[in-house]
């Protein structure tokens, strides 16, 4: 990862079938939502993501990842974070039409930073 002060970082819990995808991206792009997906949700922290990973994905799907990337920060200046729980649970709603222009601002690659499985 790199450290630019114009980025903003973020983390997205997932499932190995979205991961899938975000490899054969070359770990570049996220993968168009589903119809029923309005909302691409990545979290503000780590914690809150690996909570995701452990108590949703490796629950549905056996196992559970958390990754970690970069965006740059005037494009991310358009939306709010909002808190969904406790006090870090925060996130960022980037509605489903914004994706392809979200994967267009992402900075370096997407990371995989932690794997959970049940």
């Amino acid at each position: 990862m790199t450290n630019y002060p114009d980025v903003v970082t973020l983390y997205r819990p997932t499932n190995g079938a979205e991961l899938d995808l975000v490899r054969d991206s070359g770990y570049r792009r996220w993968p168009p939502r589903l119809p029923e997906q309005s909302i691409f949700y990545p979290v503000t922290n780590e914690q809150y993501a690996r909570e995701i990973a452990i108590q949703w994905n490796s629950r549905d799907s056996g196992v559970g990842y958390v990754t970690r990337f970069q965006v740059k920060r005037d494009f991310m200046a358009r939306y709010r974070v909002e808190q969904v729980g406790g006090a870090h649970h925060t996130e960022w709603w980037i509605p489903a039409e914004h994706l392809e222009e979200l994967n267009d601002n992402i900075v370096g690659l997407i990371e995989v930073i932690g794997e959970y499985k049940r």
